[in-house]
């Protein structure tokens, strides 16, 4: 038996270094070869078949050089401020958003006390006593905020929470930041990220929301684009919102402030 396991143990370490090493090759290819796509865009493109029974998609690539600064600095000032300094994870704010975490659980511990004691002395009166689900905390895998962690997600892994993912996501994410340059693993960013309904990277998006090219989009026009990153389906929707005007604004304001890769 404990040969069995010595074996199967054995094998899941290979498997896993063999995982990693297709991986880092994946990576190291694209020092010079475009992606033709990505993990999520294929998962997306599955979804829109089943769905809609075709696939409506826009990407056209274009070189860093062809991409508006203004864009550049945008998604850098919404999405990831330290980008060009740091090594793929910001550790720090891994914990602060760990120890929010355990701050939400230990109110929800609380609360389930709370609740008890509640239930305890209604049945001492002779109350009727009304069961309630108990207070849960979320527990959160936190870290993923940074650009390289997100392009690390989008080329290779799912879009499950679970500790094992986020591990293999820190792992991609330190291999990717070792073999390409910040440069090279923003262009390849930038050409991906999702801006919409089928809508694929810099290119498709300035023309998509503005009718310019990636190489034409202002200040406004950029800024716009990189808050809407974070939920682009919805902001797709409602392009014009207030919030979305608002949060450009902030997003403008701190352009000229970006360290460019």
């Amino acid at each position: 038996m404990r040969g069995h396991l010595l074996r199967l143990g054995g094998l899941c370490l290979v498997s896993a270094l063999a995982l990693q090493l297709f991986f880092a090759l994946r990576i190291g290819l694209m020092v010079v070869v475009d992606p033709q796509s990505t993990s999520f865009q294929r998962s997306e493109a599955w979804r829109l078949l089943t769905e809609r029974l075709e696939v409506p998609w826009s990407q056209s690539w274009r070189p860093y050089g062809q991409i508006s600064t203004a864009l550049k600095r945008a998604v850098i000032a919404s999405e990831d401020a330290g980008f060009a300094e740091h090594s793929g994870v910001e550790w720090d704010a891994i914990e602060k958003a760990w120890e929010r975490n355990q701050q939400a659980e230990e109110r929800a511990r609380l609360a389930d006390e709370r609740q008890a004691r509640r239930q305890e002395r209604a049945a001492a009166a002779g109350r009727p006593v009304t069961a309630s689900a108990p207070a849960k905390a979320v527990a959160k895998v936190v870290g993923g905020s940074t650009i390289s962690q997100q392009l690390a997600k989008n080329l290779f892994l799912s879009g499950e929470r679970t500790a094992m993912r986020k591990g293999q996501e820190f792992a991609v994410t330190m291999m990717l930041e070792a073999l390409l340059s910040k440069r090279r693993l923003y262009e390849i960013y930038l050409n991906n990220v999702e801006w919409g309904e089928g809508v694929f990277g810099a290119q498709a998006a300035a023309r998509h929301y503005f009718r310019v090219d990636a190489d034409r989009l202002s200040t406004g026009q950029a800024a716009r684009l990189a808050v809407m990153l974070p939920a682009p389906k919805r902001f797709e929707q409602r392009p014009g919102s207030a919030y979305l005007g608002a949060r450009a604004g902030t997003v403008a304001a701190r352009m000229g402030a970006v360290e460019l890769p």
